[in-house]
């Protein structure tokens, strides 16, 4: 099965998001995971909470992880955090550009999840079709 890796800095909002939404869409096609080149001490509680009313996804069990706990990825995809992971290796691997909603409305998460949403739908239908074996 192929893992998926999404890679932030502070592993705590986008790459969080993306797991869970990566998870609860895609998990019979694909083993996805988050991580960050540092950590926070809990995920963005405003993240966990407007992702479980919006969209019925609870992430509140997650924990931000540093990038050495991440397997073996077949498809790294950082957020647009201008991360660098020189030690995260992956055959296939690109940069979503998703703006950082910490502090803003619930009006601005909303659009970064319906983003989020549609690259992981995108590329769940990707894997389905066999791009990234």
């Amino acid at each position: 099965m192929l893992k998926v890796g999404f890679v932030c800095v502070h592993n705590s909002l986008r790459s969080q998001i993306a797991e869970a939404m990566f998870n609860h869409y895609g998990k019979s096609i694909a083993e996805a995971y988050s991580a960050g080149t540092e950590t926070k001490n809990q995920i963005n509680p405003d993240a966990v909470r407007i992702l479980k009313a919006y969209k019925g996804i609870d992430m509140s069990r997650q924990k931000s992880k540093l990038i050495d706990t991440l397997p073996k990825l077949d498809i790294r995809l950082t957020m647009g955090c201008e991360v660098e992971c020189p030690t995260v290796f992956a055959r296939f691997y690109d940069v979503w550009d998703l703006e950082d909603p910490t502090g803003q409305p619930d009006s601005a998460f909303i659009k970064t999840i319906d983003l989020i949403e549609t690259k992981i739908l995108k590329l769940i239908k990707e894997i389905k079709a066999g791009k990234y074996n």
